[in-house]
């Protein structure tokens, strides 16, 4: 293009003349690895000096290359250990198991060591084997109830349209795929998920020589990691968090337990994971299996009608009727006769108890088309509470002249345009304050009636559509 110029890349001489394995970017977990090899040595290395300290009598020295080698052992064990056991394929690891000891189970340890003290302070060979026992009951649970969890799945059915505010009811199904070994005392619950906080994480970043240099006249630059604090994002809240118990699942079945659920709020619900539990047989310990359930769920604003909607519902009904007043087959009122008008129309019962000619006017079906216009604001200019009240009335209305079988059309920042109700929903359910151009500018005069929610200042919007227009201001002022 003319007038544009692409300056070619600098690359200083100092990194063309390194060696190829410097230039190569290594993975993390090789780095991680060949980290935790060196520290392993050094570790060792630091024993070694120790035995050889101890041996010629220097105790600080001693001490000081077994704290050594401790700490270093410590330190590779702390950050190598998780992160290669995280690196582990999904698909290799068949079961992930979460362990809580009940208070049946601590009183249980509780009297398996005082036998076993009892069992060493008398030598009773009675004791030993009581012991033994019991703590072959511990093993066997263990394994028992893992073999229950196992080869179990579980569902998550909801309804396609959610409403806030709107008990409504859903299901979980629980199938035992085993053939021939049934499931007893299992509990599907919900697992909590993270907060929002920091964590550590290994960011990409450079290596350079000399440090204060600009980048072309550094004499090194070698591709490196850095550690660094990053926010975790915090995650859409989560559809299902109560719990549901099934007693007893036969082997190659399918139980459902019934839900009642609510959503105060509109938004994105997710459900990523579900825990299977159990206590069988001898409840020492739950044992939460973590199953991975990808579900998600729209959940519409509400449309239960609120305050602002029955105040200005008839003043939009009657200017919209008027709007569309014609011949059709709806009456729309009892009027005069005017010379106009035809003869078939008129009333002759109105007539003869008026005494004068009445004629019947009508609404024309046809021309029953309603646009909904949902002008978002920039973040600032509504406050939180007006807003969502807007949100919930540009639903209700929607709602209201949807069930009226109205023609409907909507517009918003942002909107694809769809006419259908329930495409507006979502947009309603997901939308938030957003700096963006406002849909009034776009709006075009048309036999369409307009319902404008708005926040912009009344002397900004266009004359042409106080005639054709109904406007409702986020701040409350219909």
């Amino acid at each position: 293009m003319p007038g544009l110029r692409i300056a070619p890349a600098q690359v200083s001489s100092a990194e063309e003349r390194l060696p190829r394995w410097l230039k190569l970017q290594i993975p993390e977990v090789w780095v991680r690895f060949l980290l935790a090899i060196a520290g392993l040595a050094l570790a060792f290395g630091a024993a070694m000096f120790s035995t050889v300290s101890r041996e010629s009598g220097n105790l600080w020295a001693t001490l000081i290359f077994a704290s050594m080698a401790l700490l270093l052992a410590t330190i590779v064990g702390l950050t190598t250990v998780p992160y290669l056991a995280r690196r582990v394929a999904a698909s290799r690891v068949r079961d992930a198991f979460d362990y809580d000891v009940t208070a049946v189970g601590i009183i249980y340890v509780l009297a398996v060591l005082l036998i076993g003290i009892a069992a060493l302070n008398t030598g009773n060979n009675l004791l030993y084997i009581i012991v033994a026992a019991m703590l072959a009951a511990i093993l066997i649970s263990g394994i028992a109830s893992a073999a229950v969890l196992r080869d179990l799945e579980v569902e998550l059915r909801l309804p396609e349209h959610v409403f806030a505010g709107t008990a409504f009811s859903g299901a979980i199904l629980l199938r035992n795929r085993r053939r021939w070994v049934p499931a007893f005392s299992i509990s599907v619950l919900a697992i909590n998920k993270e907060k929002a906080t920091q964590h550590w994480q290994w960011m990409p970043a450079k290596f350079s020589f000399p440090p204060g240099r600009p980048a072309g006249r550094q004499w090194l630059q070698i591709p490196d990691r850095r550690l660094r604090r990053v926010p975790k994002v915090l995650a859409p809240p989560v559809i299902f968090q109560g719990s549901a118990y099934f007693p007893y699942v036969p082997p190659k079945a399918e139980l459902s337990a019934e839900l009642e659920l609510r959503f105060d709020r509109r938004g994105r619900y997710q459900q990523d994971k579900l825990g299977l539990a159990t206590r069988f047989p001898f409840a020492f310990l739950r044992k939460t299996r973590r199953v991975a359930l990808a579900r998600e769920i729209v959940v519409y604003p509400s449309v239960e009608p609120p305050d602002e909607f029955f105040q200005v519902l008839p003043l939009i009904t009657g200017e919209f009727e008027s709007f569309t007043r014609g011949r059709g087959s709806d009456l729309y009122r009892i009027r005069e006769y005017m010379p106009e008008d035809s003869a078939r129309h008129v009333d002759w019962k109105a007539t003869a108890k008026s005494g004068s000619l009445k004629v019947r006017e009508f609404s024309r079906e046809d021309d029953r088309k309603l646009r909904i216009v949902f002008d978002n604001p920039s973040p600032g200019v509504v406050p939180e509470p007006a807003y969502e009240n807007a949100v919930r009335l540009a639903a209700s209305l929607a709602w209201h002249f949807a069930r009226e079988n109205a023609t409907l059309s909507f517009a918003a920042p942002d909107y694809d345009g769809v006419n259908d109700i329930h495409a507006f929903l979502s947009y309603l359910a997901l939308v938030e304050p957003a700096a963006s151009a406002s849909v009034i500018e776009a709006i075009d005069i048309s036999d369409e009636y307009n319902i404008i929610l708005t926040s912009r200042p009344r002397a900004s919007i266009p004359a042409a559509l106080w005639t054709c227009s109904y406007f409702v201001f986020m701040e409350g002022h219909p």
